[in-house]
């Protein structure tokens, strides 16, 4: 049987949908509707459903969603039922402010280890670990069984980096360098660029405020 082919668009949804579930559940809710749950996230009630539908649908008609359950089922479809091993290239401030988070083991990421060239760096602890140099990132992830890899690099150095991790067995990136990966098929790369997401939100405020003067 061919497993249905969900849209990015839905993907990028479910993220949100899980953070906002475990909010009810951790305030004791135990079940919602699509159109209370619509209230909420600001997203129409039939586009929720749709969603979910997806997946199975996951509610009942006159009951609406048991919110531990579809906690619970959210989480086996992003794969948090399972943990993930990764590491940090780039141990300068934002590879150190991305080690210092918590959530990442809250979700089931399990930072391992943290990289960098910069000697003055090398051996500076974050949470307990320790700085290590690139020299010793290949044999990490062979001996650590690391499968994400969260870049926190120059753009001039990224593309060489990726190389290099996808060669010793990293099957996901995350990628804060400006620049795009070439990566094999198969291979997960999300980039993450914040100048970008500035400049959406400097469209946004700019076509607000023109509205807004009409």
């Amino acid at each position: 049987m061919v497993e249905k082919e969900i849209s990015q668009a839905v993907i990028g949804r479910l993220p949100r949908y899980f953070r906002y579930l475990g909010e009810l559940k951790d305030q004791g809710v135990e079940r919602i509707s699509s159109q209370e749950l619509s209230e909420l996230m600001q997203v129409t009630a039939s586009q929720i459903r749709q969603d979910f539908n997806n997946f199975g649908g996951f509610g009942q008609q006159g009951y609406g969603y048991n919110v531990d359950l579809l906690y619970r089922e959210i989480s086996k479809i992003l794969g948090l039922d399972k943990t993930h091993n990764l590491i940090i290239i780039g141990a300068g401030n934002l590879g150190q402010a991305l080690g210092n988070y918590m959530n990442f083991e809250r979700r089931g990421f399990i930072l391992k280890g943290l990289f960098d060239k910069n000697e003055t760096l090398i051996g500076k602890k974050v949470r307990g670990i320790p700085v290590r140099g690139m020299d010793e990132v290949e044999q990490f992830i062979r001996e650590n069984n690391i499968d994400i890899a969260v870049l926190t690099i120059p753009k001039t150095s990224a593309v060489e980096v990726a190389e290099i991790l996808v060669q010793n067995g990293i099957k996901a990136i995350l990628n804060f360098a400006h620049v795009d990966l070439n990566v094999p098929k198969g291979i997960q790369v999300e980039n993450v660029h914040l100048s970008d997401s500035l400049m959406k939100l400097s469209y946004n405020l700019e076509r607000y405020n023109k509205e807004t003067k009409k």
